[in-house]
């Protein structure tokens, strides 16, 4: 990790707390939280992991602006914007959905935090990127593309150091559990278990993707990250755990499991989730809990990848309350 280009912009390492009140409510198992919520970068997230990174490559490369993509409420574009305009880049962000009649949460931010906004729709996102891509150069700047998710070897290395950075809190975990998308944070985990030596289990709760397709992926860029850190492993697609039982819904789309499980977490233990990622990976673990899944004796870790301000769109807002 000392041999890939970074730049410190994460408050690390991040709080690793109990959460005693839900699991006395749920009746086990032990329930712990890594609050990657509080990276400290435009209200955190995982993603800023990953753009220590990916900004570090950047200014290494002599880039001045960044260009990634993502929904009209990503997470991943807030933090991207907020590094860019911490470190000088300009910013371009290619998004796609429903901006609304005025812009809200993420997008609001995205906004006041300099970045130019390109909108287009999901099937062409990835041309859409790439076209802005090749416009920056055309114009002579020297553009970054940063992957969407910030998920590609370098991105995803950072979650390979976030898991010797859990190890070294000295809090054993059968279990760790959380949001998985575009593959990056859980393709660091499984690759930094590896290396590490953790001897727990790597569960990701598909937020969008149909099991074999994440797994794939997922497996993929492990396979990537173990390259890059200089310790070869091939990961099969069987290696990478993955649950596609809630996702049914699609991208976004906000059902009475991610309500009920964003109340109960708010409710009993004060903490927030968002209603993409984390309030559906929360459904998931909650109703794995319910359906017996973790022996009782076992200590389950959500890890919290961020998203909160997302709370705050108006597509979700007032029907959490």
């Amino acid at each position: 990790m000392n041999e890939l280009p970074r730049t410190a912009i994460a408050h690390l390492p991040t709080p690793l707390e109990e959460l005693p009140r839900l699991s006395q409510e749920l009746g086990g198992p032990r329930l712990l939280v890594k609050r990657d919520d509080q990276t400290g970068l435009a209200f955190g997230g995982n993603k800023t992991r990953k753009l220590e990174y990916l900004v570090g490559e950047a200014i290494a490369e002599g880039a001045d602006v960044l260009v990634t993509a993502g929904a009209v409420q990503s997470n991943h574009c807030r933090q991207t914007a907020a590094a860019a305009a911490r470190f000088g880049f300009a910013c371009k962000l290619v998004l796609f959905g429903d901006a609304g009649p005025r812009p809200t949460a993420n997008l609001w931010l995205d906004q006041l935090l300099g970045a130019e906004i390109i909108y287009t729709t999901r099937a062409r996102r990835d041309v859409e990127l790439q076209n802005q891509f090749d416009a920056a150069r055309q114009e002579g700047r020297r553009p970054y593309l940063v992957p969407y998710g910030g998920s590609n070897g370098t991105g995803a290395a950072a979650y390979a150091e976030a898991m010797r950075e859990f190890l070294e809190q000295r809090v054993a975990a059968d279990w760790i559990v959380f949001a998985s998308s575009s593959g990056g944070t859980q393709a660091g985990l499984m690759a930094g278990a590896r290396l590490h030596g953790f001897g727990g289990r790597v569960l990701g709760i598909s937020v969008d993707e149909p099991q074999a397709a994440l797994q794939a992926k997922v497996a993929s860029l492990a396979s990537e990250v173990a390259a890059k850190l200089g310790f070869p492993q091939t990961f099969s697609n069987e290696d990478a755990l993955v649950n596609d039982q809630y996702c049914g819904a699609g991208y976004g789309v906000m059902t009475d499991g991610e309500r009920a499980a964003i109340r109960l977490f708010a409710r009993i233990e004060g903490l927030l989730l968002d209603p993409v990622y984390t309030g559906r990976a929360a459904a998931g673990l909650l109703d794995l809990i319910r359906l017996g899944f973790f022996p009782p004796d076992d200590t389950v870790l959500f890890w919290h990848t961020g998203g909160t301000p997302a709370l705050f769109a108006d597509a979700y807002s007032q029907s959490l309350l």
